[in-house]
């Protein structure tokens, strides 16, 4: 059976999940910003306990199952979208990319949701981020988590998918082991540090949007800004209930709803939530099989061991991976696509 890695570059850290024959033989987390700065370390961190026979990388906002040894400087850009003020990359992430595809190790470029065949075209419309690559793994170890306690088939699995991360908050719907929508980044739920749900009127108000300014108007700025504590977590609950009763539009009747994250467990709020979503259906904390790696490692080890053609590679059957196509970009209205890609270039 294949020996297999996954990696999530969060926010606040980076987490990697290994799994030989479906048993955890590796993992380890990091705070982000130390590990992306030592990316070589890094690299030996990821052979330490034995040759992988595939590692599910990096993806940001994702790519169409991209090898390491394909990968090409413009895919970078379509995976992080860089900053104008700092095109270098989402810190340091590019170079950790760059890294492991010129490493010689067998590595793979996971799809974000916006490239997944099982979600409609015009659910996509004007969008980017319907969930980041890290999103659709954390999908896979749901559906993989869910058919061993249902004792069904991938494919039969049917949860709503809420994360509560350390700067964004995503939802996504998953029915018949396939995502099928999902919102995801600035377009989320009020997150602990992004507000969500921008408000274009508000970004024409700034004199330029930078990617710092996505990181602001969640809990911590309504701190900050001297409210309340229990008025910053009443928006944050209610944020989250509203984006998973929009996932019911598309899947009515879940068999549960998973919530995962670096802020599921705040015992300031959980119980709130866990009382507004349990209207709703069952409510369960998405722990996995892992001691210390979060759900977006394990899950990304889960979409590598499918691809190697282990014991969940049906979950990425039922994911649709190896159908993903095009960019990113594709779906966009009003911003031609092609306007975006110059841009990019000229990075």
């Amino acid at each position: 059976m294949p020996r297999v890695l996954g990696l999530d570059p969060g926010t606040v850290s980076l987490d990697c999940c290994g799994i030989n024959d479906g048993r955890v033989y590796l993992e380890w987390t990091l705070p982000t910003a130390e590990a992306l700065a030592n990316p070589e370390q890094l690299l030996e961190r990821l052979v330490e306990a034995g040759q992988p026979d595939l590692i599910a990388g990096p993806s940001g906002y994702g790519l169409p199952l991209i090898h390491g040894s394909d990968l090409t400087e413009h895919q970078i850009r379509l995976a992080l979208l860089p900053d104008r003020r700092s095109p270098a990359g989402l810190g340091g992430l590019s170079g950790l990319m760059r890294l492991l595809a010129g490493s010689g190790l067998p590595v793979v470029f996971t799809p974000g949701v916006v490239h997944l065949p099982t979600v409609p075209e015009y659910r996509k419309l004007n969008r980017i981020d319907l969930g980041t690559a890290d999103k659709v793994a954390a999908a896979a170890l749901g559906i993989a988590d869910q058919a061993v306690r249902r004792g069904c088939a991938p494919d039969q699995t049917s949860f709503v998918l809420l994360e509560l991360g350390g700067a964004f908050s995503s939802v996504l719907a998953i029915s018949d082991g396939q995502v099928v929508d999902g919102i995801g980044g600035t377009a989320g739920p009020m997150g602990w540090r992004s507000g969500g749900g921008w408000d274009g009127e508000v970004a024409c108000l700034f004199e330029h949007v930078g990617k710092a300014d996505l990181f602001r108007g969640g809990v911590e700025s309504v701190m900050a800004a001297g409210l309340p504590r229990p008025a910053a977590y009443r928006a944050y609950i209610e944020s989250a209930e509203k984006a998973v009763r929009q996932m019911l539009v598309n899947v009515p009747q879940p068999h549960e709803i998973l919530v995962t994250g670096r802020h599921a467990l705040d015992s300031e709020f959980a119980a709130g939530l866990g009382e507004k979503l349990s209207r709703l259906a069952p409510v369960r904390q998405l722990a996995g099989f892992a001691g210390t790696a979060k759900a977006g490692a394990q899950g990304a080890a889960v979409l590598a061991d499918g691809l190697a053609g282990g014991t969940y590679r049906g979950v990425t059957d039922a994911l649709g991976l190896r159908d993903c196509r095009g960019t990113v970009l594709d779906h966009l209205l009003g911003l031609e696509p092609s306007v975006a890609l110059k841009w990019l270039e000229a990075r």
